[in-house]
């Protein structure tokens, strides 16, 4: 073999081992790559325009099982059937810590937005719905607690 055969020969490997090099080096990153959502503040600071009722509680179990079980799972726990196929993964709606961190505004605009690999509802689902799931959301870390508004403070004793 000639000097510039066996010259292109080692540029070939060369390039090859760098492309290689490249590829796990960007599977890396992204693997690593997990950033938090960046919810606007005024979209923070939004209120659920709905009470935390039983008829909004029940209205939102069958949204809920249409769009959302198949990844966060019956029970919220983010093991959904389709929920191995994504990364990254859907979240864990059970955990106390970090739900009671986001507010009701942060619930609704990731329901609303979106963000790879979970889709939009902007268009799929109204407001009211969304905002029925955000209840329903929120019930999968206390399940034993109802949310605040379903609490009933007793009557006072009947006057004679």
């Amino acid at each position: 073999m000639t000097a510039p055969a066996k010259r292109q020969k080692t540029l070939q490997k060369i390039l090859f081992a760098l492309v290689i090099l490249l590829i796990f080096l960007s599977i890396g990153l992204a693997a690593l790559h997990k950033t938090p959502w960046k919810v606007p503040t005024e979209d923070k600071l939004r209120k659920n325009p709905l009470a935390a009722s039983d008829a909004n509680f029940n209205a939102a179990k069958p949204v809920y099982n249409e769009y959302c079980a198949n990844c966060h799972g019956d029970a919220g726990k983010g093991d959904g059937s389709d929920a191995m196929m994504y990364d990254p993964a859907p979240s864990n709606l059970t955990e106390p810590k970090h739900m009671n961190s986001l507010t009701d505004g942060e619930i609704y605009y990731q329901i609303t937005q979106g963000r790879k690999p979970m889709p939009s509802f902007r268009k799929k689902l109204t407001d009211d719905q969304r905002w029925q799931l955000v209840i329903l959301v929120r019930s999968f870390a206390s399940p034993t607690t109802p949310p605040p508004a379903l609490i009933k403070t007793p009557e006072p004793p009947a006057r004679k």
